[in-house]
């Protein structure tokens, strides 16, 4: 586990703009068992790759998207163990991967975007991806 110091400011770029924390592997459940509407969780990470584009295209997607998804939420891959494993049995049969972004809808999983088509991608061009996304599931 990382220290929480070292993560608390990743934390923040999510949490900061209406990010919630799923911490265990019931808020995962309970959330998404019930939940009506959409529901985007994005698996947040220390990598070069959340800091550089995953982190900053969800925030660019948000900012320039005029349909948003319901709720947002987030998981810590490294930190948040139960709920990330749990978050991972909700998106099988995609392997595990973090940084990570799923959109569900009514509880069920409508997209899901993996590591692979995060890396070598800019900011932007994730951003750009998540607004087709919401505008066509939100």
């Amino acid at each position: 586990m990382y220290p929480e110091e070292l993560i608390a400011p990743m934390r923040a770029e999510l949490t900061d703009v209406g990010f919630q924390e799923f911490r265990s592997s019931e808020d995962v459940e309970n959330h998404l068992k019930n939940h009506q509407g959409t529901t985007f969780v994005v698996v947040n990470s220390v990598c070069g790759c959340a800091a550089g584009a995953a982190r900053p295209g969800v925030r660019y997607a948000l900012d320039k998207s005029g349909k948003k998804p319901t709720v947002l939420a987030t998981v810590f891959a490294g930190n948040d163990s139960d709920a990330v494993s749990k978050f991972r049995e909700k998106v099988l049969p995609y392997p595990p991967s973090s940084p990570a972004m799923a959109l569900f809808k009514d509880g069920e999983l409508v997209h899901f975007v993996e590591r692979h088509h995060i890396e070598g991608r800019t900011a932007q061009m994730i951003g750009d991806h998540l607004i087709e996304v919401f505008e066509h599931f939100c």
